[in-house]
This record gives structure tokens, sequence and C-alpha cells, in this order.
């Protein structure tokens, strides 16, 4: 393995000059077409990695690449037929043309067919945002002065700056993950978390964007937590599985929050009393709507970490 690809996920707002944006959604899928360099060289097995122009978002690897046609609207500068202009939000006319330096409010415009592309890589997808900086993004990347949408670099370079973070199990589940996919061997002593993406999906489908011990909460900031050991199954269990905010699953997976099987109310240690952002959870309820999955897997938990009921 070797090939990976620094991709910008910005949705609508990903419009260079001559279109109106893609679907993105960094989580499972990236969309692109014909027009974009490097269009046809991102395959099956090759690490994706999304950033928004400022921050890595996640990894993952690329699972399919599903390919098709669409019409698209494209807009060119009315003067020199270019494509090379973006809309500028304070300045009046509304576009600048890089080409021809023309000032206009009104792009001419054209409707053509297109052959369009699709990556999929839910079940790889690593979380990851702000690990790694734009401008050390930009520096691993093949030619680091490049401005196209779609970089090269090499996985075994981007693979060490994120284990220089704390993305060290992220980086062995890519690695996993990647072998698979390409007709390699996963190692038998390492039970990683391949499928982590398409779980966290359905848990966050499941309970909507909320931590289920502190309430609402970013997208960004959740990820989703196995209640049973998931190193011992090796199996992604929805029905066993809460949505918990990052610095809240850390505490949870160290005991040093639990729930009380009795009366489904959380519990702290006393260490945690002491501080301001999680004392006031001591005694409340669950926020989420527990099954018996969940509650069996607690009462494990709880037993694990507390005197037994």
């Amino acid at each position: 393995m070797g090939t990976a690809w620094l991709v910008l996920a910005l949705g609508d707002e990903r419009a260079h000059g001559g279109n109106d944006g893609y679907d993105d959604d960094p989580e499972s899928h990236y969309s692109w077409d014909e027009t974009v360099p490097n269009h046809g060289n991102l395959k099956k097995g090759d690490v994706i990695a999304l950033w928004n122009a400022r921050t890595l978002l996640g990894v993952s690897v690329i699972e399919r690449v599903e390919t098709g046609s669409a019409a698209k609207d494209r807009y060119t500068c009315p003067a020199c037929g270019k494509a090379d202009f973006k809309g500028r939000k304070k300045k009046k006319p509304t576009y600048l043309c890089n080409q021809c330096g023309l000032e206009f409010d009104t792009p001419k415009s054209r409707t053509e067919t297109v052959r369009t592309y699709r990556s999929h890589h839910a079940t790889g997808w690593q979380s990851m945002p702000g690990a790694l900086s734009g401008a050390v993004l930009r520096s691993l990347c093949d030619s680091p002065k490049s401005q196209l949408s779609m970089r090269r670099m090499e996985w075994e370079k981007l693979k060490t700056a994120i284990e220089a973070t704390t993305g060290a199990e992220a980086a062995v589940t890519v690695t996993e993950a990647t072998r698979e996919l390409i007709g390699g061997h996963r190692a038998g002593v390492v039970r990683v978390r391949v499928g982590q993406g398409a779980f966290r999906a359905a848990v966050l489908e499941r309970h909507g964007n909320v931590c289920a011990f502190t309430g609402p909460a970013p997208k960004p900031a959740l990820e989703a937590a196995h209640l049973d050991s998931f190193a011992a199954t090796g199996e992604h269990n929805v029905g066993a599985a809460l949505l918990l905010r990052r610095d809240v699953h850390r505490l949870f997976d160290m005991g040093l929050i639990a729930v009380n099987p009795r009366t489904l109310t959380i519990d702290l240690t006393a260490d945690l009393h002491e501080f301001a952002a999680y004392a006031p959870l001591h005694g409340q309820p669950v926020l989420a709507t527990l099954g018996k999955d969940h509650i069996q897997a607690l009462s494990k938990h709880w037993d694990m970490h507390r005197d037994r009921p």
C-alpha cells in the first residue's frame, strides 16, 4: 500500500469557478466529476483523507468508486470563456476573472454531460477533526504548493504524522482495512475496529446528535461508544451502543463515569466531583432510551468498575 489522497470537503461551498459544488458527506462518501484534476486516479484500497482547507476531518479507505454521468451547469467568464473565477462577498461586481481581469455579476452558463465519480469509504472512517493542521497536510502532499482539490500523498508519511498525534489506533485501523480491501490478510493478534464509520452512522441515526450523558452536542464531538467490549466480541452491536461526547467516552472507558444499573443514573468517581464540567452529571438519568442490550452491557461495566449492586 502507498497511495493516499488529500481531498477538499466543503459540500456546496466546494465550488471552483465553473461549478455549483458537490454532494459530500465526509464520513461516508466524496463526489467529483471529470472536470476535476486527478479525477480518474482514485481507486479501491487508496487511503482518503478529508479536510476543510484548515484542518483534517478524518481518514478512511476507499471501498469502491462509483461512476456515472450527469447534466452539469458550467459557468465561464463572459469575455474569455475561462472558468477561473470566484465570487466576492464584499466587492461588486460579484465576480473577478483571474485570467482576463474582467469584473462581472452574471457568468456565462451552459449545460453539459459529465462523467461523475463517488468514493464510498464509510466502513473504515476514522473521525479526527483538528488532528492535523492545514499547513501540515499541505506539506505532506507530493506537490505542497498545489491548489488542487484532490492531491496525492504517500500514506506512510500521512500515517507517521497521524501517529505523532493521538491517532495511533486510527492509523492501525486504516492500515488493516486497506490490506483487507486489496486482498491481504489482517493480523490475527490485532483486533481493529474496521467498520467503525458505518457503526457510528447507525448509532447516530438511532439516537440523533445527543450525548447520552450530557445532552445535545455537535456531531463531530460525538463518538459511538461500545458499551460491551469490542475487543472481546469483535462485533459492532448497535443495540448496545450509545453516543457519548469524546471526553465523556474516554472517562466512561476508564470507569470514572458509569451508570448504576438499578437506577439508570450516572455515577461519577470522587475524582470527578471537583470538576465543574462533570460534577452536575452525578445522579442524573441517562438521556437516551435504553434497551435490554444497553442495560445488560451497562451492568457488566458497573460490575467491572464499581461494587456489585
